[in-house]
Order: C-alpha cells, then structure tokens, then sequence
C-alpha cells in the first residue's frame, strides 16, 4: 500500500504537467520563466534536504515521492521533468510540443500509477514494468493525440513510440526523453 500511495503522489505531480500546454497557450515566455523558477526551487530545497534542513512541506512531500532507489540520494525525477518540459516548450511549436508534454503527463504518468495498482503481468527485461501499465500509457497517448490531431496514424505512430520509451530502463531520465522524442516526431510527422 505505501508503494501505491508513493506512486499517487508521484504521478499526481506527473499529471499535473498535463497543464502546462495551457498555460503555453496563454503566455509562453511566462510559462518558461515559471517552470525556471520552480525548477531552481527544487534545486534550492532538495540541496538543502539533502544537508540535513528541512524546508516545511517541501521535504516532506520529497521524501513522500521519493521511490527506494533515491533514499539518500538527491532526487532527480522532478528534474528530468521540468527540464524536459522546458526544452520542448522552446524547441518546438506549440501543437508538437504539447502533444509531447502530454505523453510526458498522461503516458508516462498512468503507466506507472495502472502498472503499481494492477499490473500483475510483467514485461521481460524490463525492470518490473507490466503489460497493464504499458497498455494505459498507449492508451492515454493514443487517446490524447487522437483528440488533439484528429490523427489515427499520428497517434497510433505516438503512442507507440511513447510506449516503447517508457518500457526503456531509463530510471527518472525518461521524463527528459519522452516529451522531446514525442514532438520531434509529431513535428516532423506534420512537415513531412
């Protein structure tokens, strides 16, 4: 249960990038600065933790997300995330990159929240993902792209790529990976 609350808190954090095409929508360089701002904080506060002063709250939910492999260690996930998000905000024009920011939010995010909850069938040589969490992220890929693109190629060759990365072992750096493998193929996909 403490595996599956940890994941909650995780992926809810996850999910929450989901909005950030929203917010590009409204005033990009605003977005970028506040994502910035945000990711210095973090690097402010997890070096601080990590020196034994705890910031209220902050810590706490830290450690709260912090999977095993990061106890002891500065917590890289919320990095890879923002930088991720950031790169593909001023890399690519606003459809690819939300359509790989979303991958980042719901692909990813539900692929671990659907593989902890009920996967029971795990993939070889995957590092303990499962069947479940990898159909939930093309799923969600699948379902987000077809929304956005009215695209069933777009978002069939997405979701697939999106799956194929998260199966990956690629520990937090995923989070960097997906967002701006995603839009550089939607982009490319859309200029072909």
């Amino acid at each position: 249960m403490k595996t599956v609350l940890k994941e909650l808190v995780r992926k809810s954090i996850h999910l929450c990038a989901g909005l950030v095409p929203f917010f590009l929508a409204w005033n990009k360089e605003y977005t970028i600065f506040f994502l910035s701002l945000v990711l210095l904080f973090y690097f402010v506060a997890e070096g601080l933790r990590q020196r034994g002063i705890r910031l209220p709250v902050i810590s706490g939910l830290i450690e709260l997300a912090a999977r095993e492999r990061d106890e002891g260690s500065f917590v890289m996930g919320p990095v890879t995330m923002a930088l991720g998000v950031i790169i593909t905000s001023l890399a690519f024009p606003y459809r690819s990159a939300s359509l790989g920011i979303y991958a980042l939010a719901f692909g990813d995010g539900l692929a671990s929240l659907v593989g902890k909850c009920i996967g029971r069938c795990p993939i070889p040589f995957t590092h303990g993902k499962t069947a479940a969490g990898s159909l939930a992220c093309f799923g969600a890929v699948y379902t987000v792209t077809l929304l956005i693109t009215g695209d069933v190629t777009c978002a069939l060759i997405l979701a697939a790529v999106c799956t194929g990365i998260e199966l990956l072992p690629l520990q937090d750096f995923d989070n960097l990976y997906i967002p701006i493998v995603i839009a550089g193929i939607a982009e490319f996909y859309f200029h072909r």
